[in-house]
């Protein structure tokens, strides 16, 4: 299997049939035959949820693994087709989320309403080509352990968040934020971090 998974990596012409045959075209989301085989390659751990009305663009070539007692709630969009998405344990993502990979969640991570992580991006140089013709590009995103992420924000691809971090709700992460920190804004900045020395929260100066 792992054979011919690279074999049709490697082979442009049989790529695009083999991802004709999967994706729709027009709907850009798995074809109606895959979605009915979901249940063979989607990995969820024990006691995890996935509520009915979340949108599962999942495909098999790429990973969707989901550690335990984990929930993607109600009106989520999960869309691993351009990269891997790997959620961690007793980690939840909130109503109206939109998580499109390549991303890793860790565990204990709790993402608010309506929060965008995004690992895309699309090629608009040339002026010549219309944007929707030109491809895209990925960046991993990385959260770790022990993440609260406010309402309304979204997160940019190539981003690192380390543990123990708060995001502001209405967020904009544009550059990495530095474990144990509290960030905001659009484009977000820190506002506090813990001094381990002093053992408290700190308010980072401007």
């Amino acid at each position: 299997m792992a054979k011919l998974t690279e074999r049709i990596r490697q082979t442009p012409r049989l790529k695009k049939f083999v991802l004709h045959l999967m994706m729709h075209p027009v709907k850009t989301r798995p074809r109606c035959w895959l979605r009915c085989l979901r249940f063979l390659y989607m990995k969820k751990g024990k006691k995890s949820v996935i509520y009915r009305s979340v949108r599962k663009d999942i495909v098999p070539f790429n990973t969707f693994a989901m550690g335990n007692y984990s929930v993607i709630e109600d009106y989520a969009i999960i869309n691993n087709a351009v990269g891997d998405i790997v959620i961690g344990s007793h980690t939840r993502i909130g109503l109206g989320n939109t998580v499109i990979g390549p991303i890793t969640i860790g565990d204990k991570v709790n993402l608010a309403q309506n929060v965008i992580i995004s690992g895309l991006n699309h090629h608009f140089e040339n002026i010549d080509k219309a944007i929707s013709e030109q491809g895209v590009s990925t960046k991993p995103i990385v959260i770790e352990d022990d993440v609260w992420i406010g309402a309304n924000s979204v997160v940019l691809a190539g981003i690192r968040i380390g543990k123990h971090v708060v995001i502001g709700a209405g967020s904009v992460i544009t550059k990495d934020v530095p474990s144990y920190s509290v960030a905001l804004g659009n484009p977000a900045r820190i506002v506090k971090q813990y001094d381990v020395e002093k053992k408290q929260w700190i308010k980072v100066s401007q």
